[in-house]
C-alpha cells in the first residue's frame, strides 16, 4: 500500500511546487479549521498533502496556529507520516545558520496551547520519551545526505512560546539546559501526531544563532528571512529525497502507539468524545 506523507511547512516554506495533480481540499474538524487549505498532489507517485502551518500569507501567530484541527485534518486525509519544517535558531556553535538539524527530542515550554486530544471525560497517556519516528527519522537523515545539506542527525528542539526572541539571558539559560536549537512550533504538534499515531519527523532549519552569540548579531526578522531564502530551497530538496524512501509499510510503534492508552472505562467513555476522536481510536473501541 502507497502510503501518504504529510508536510507541515513553517515560516518561508508556505508551497511545494514540485507537486503534481495538484488540488486544494477544505477540511471540517472537530476542532475548528486548519491553518488553510490543505494542497493536495502527489510526488514521485507518492500521494502528498501539504499544509503551511502559519497559512498562506502568514496569518498565524505561533501561539493561534490550530495544531489540533491541523493533525486531525491531515489524519482524515490517509496521512501516515509527517514532515514537520521549521525555522529555528542555533543553540551550537557548530549548528550553523543555514544548516539542518534533525531534532529527535523536545523540551516544550509552551504555556498557552491545548496539547493533548484527551480530556473532557476521555483520559489518555501516550508514550513519548522518544517523540521522533526513528524510522522516518532515518530516513530524513538519508534524504538530506542524498541533497547535500550540511546536516546534523540528531538534537534537542527547545519550543518556547513567542511570538517574541528570547531575552539575551533566556537563550543563555536555553544552552546550559542542553537544547541544541530554539522555535516555536513544534509542540504540541509533534505530541499530538504520536497521539493520533502518525510517524513524525522534523527538518529544523537554522536561521540564526538567536541572541547568545557574543560575535553575531541578535536574531531579527530581516536576518530570519534572508537566510530563509536558502533554506526553504533546501528543504523542498529534501522532502522530494524522502518521498522517494517512503518505506512500503510501517514497521514502527507509532502505528499503534494509542493501543493502550485509553484509561476511561468504555462504559464512560462520552459519546461527544467519542464521535471526535473516531478517527483515531474508532477501531480500539469498536472492537
Amino acid at each position: 500500500m502507497v502510503e501518504t506523507v504529510g508536510v507541515i511547512g513553517g515560516s518561508g516554506l508556505y508551497e511545494m511546487p514540485q507537486l503534481q495533480d495538484v488540488r486544494r481540499v477544505n477540511v471540517d474538524t472537530p476542532f475548528g479549521a486548519p491553518s488553510d487549505a490543505l494542497i493536495v498532489g502527489t510526488l514521485h507517485g507518492v500521494p502528498m498533502v501539504f499544509l503551511p502551518r502559519h497559512g498562506v500569507g502568514h496569518r498565524h501567530t505561533p501561539t493561534e496556529v490550530p495544531y489540533l484541527a491541523n493533525i486531525w485534518a491531515l489524519k482524515k486525509m490517509g496521512v501516515t507520516r509527517i514532515i514537520s519544517v521549521s525555522a529555528v535558531g542555533s543553540l551550537r556553535e557548530d549548528v550553523v545558520p543555514g544548516h539542518l538539524l534533525l531534532a529527535d527530542q523536545f523540551v516544550d515550554r509552551t504555556r498557552s496551547r491545548r496539547s493533548t486530544y484527551f480530556g473532557g471525560g476521555i483520559v489518555g497517556h501516550v508514550s513519548f520519551s522518544d517523540p521522533v519516528c526513528p524510522v522516518w527519522h532515518g530516513v530524513a537523515f538519508q534524504a538530506a545526505t542524498a541533497a547535500g545539506a550540511t546536516v546534523h542527525p540528531r538534537g534537542t528542539y527547545m519550543c518556547m512560546e513567542g511570538p517574541q526572541f528570547s531575552t539575551r539571558a533566556e537563550s543563555l539559560l536555553h544552552r546550559r539546559d542542553g537544547a541544541d536549537v530554539i522555535g516555536m512550533t513544534n509542540m504540541p504538534e509533534a505530541k499530538l501526531a504520536r497521539e493520533a499515531e502518525i510517524c513524525y519527523a522534523t527538518l529544523a532549519l537554522a536561521t540564526d544563532y538567536d541572541c547568545w552569540h557574543d560575535g553575531h548579531d541578535a536574531v531579527s526578522v530581516e536576518g530570519v528571512v534572508a537566510v530563509l531564502k536558502a533554506n526553504v530551497a533546501m528543504a523542498q530538496q529534501v522532502i522530494a529525497q524522502m518521498v522517494a524512501r517512503v518505506p512500503s509499510s510501517r514497521t514502527c510503534a507509532c502505528e499503534s502507539a494509542a493501543r493502550y492508552a485509553i484509561m476511561t472505562a468504555p462504559h464512560a467513555l462520552p459519546q461527544a468524545r467519542k464521535d471526535e476522536l473516531q478517527l483515531f481510536y474508532g477501531r480500539y473501541w469498536n472492537t
